[in-house]
């Protein structure tokens, strides 16, 4: 895709839709899967959400990737006790997901699992089931968490928000 086209999707798409297709009911439901998913195994999930980049990000070359790796950041998703954080990243004006796994994590699963959950969430959005989508991507994620990161010290800190962050 051309930075021309980004440009335009980023200008004209994603901001008018972000409420509609995450109304806080479905808000609501993501944060009680992410919360029930890491009381069964060490990971922990976050889920950040944004409607487009700004023009002179696109125009500077900023794309999906690189700021998913800058909310990554930004977020601490780095920065758990057993470096077992694990980003879903939604870009909606490009139709983006870019999911982004801590070291730890990076050591136990491979990046095309995380490819493949990805893949699966475009499939649904683009059927426009955001619902599935989001809800069966957590559901992967932590299949995947509970097979290499079993178990879960129940006195231990939810250390990244459960509720999917709005950008």
């Amino acid at each position: 895709m051309s930075r021309m086209q980004r440009l335009l999707m980023n200008l004209f798409d994603g901001w008018f839709q972000l409420r509609r297709r995450f109304p806080k009911s479905l808000l609501d439901e993501m944060t009680t899967a992410i919360r029930q998913g890491e009381q069964e195994h060490r990971g922990e999930v976050c889920f950040a959400i944004e409607s487009r980049l700004a023009p002179g990000a696109v125009l500077n070359g900023l794309n999906a990737d690189h700021r998913a790796r800058q909310v990554f950041a930004q977020l601490h998703v780095w920065d758990t006790q057993h470096n077992s954080g694990v980003l879903f990243y939604v870009l909606m004006a490009e139709h983006r997901v870019v999911v982004l796994a801590d070291r730890g994590v990076a050591k136990a699963v491979a990046q095309a699992e995380w490819d493949a959950i990805r893949d699966h969430m475009l499939a649904s959005f683009s059927r426009g089931d955001w619902r599935k989508g989001c809800l069966d991507g957590i559901a992967e994620a932590h299949a995947l968490l509970l097979k290499h990161f079993p178990g879960n010290d129940k006195d231990a800190p939810d250390e990244l928000p459960d509720r999917p962050i709005l950008l």
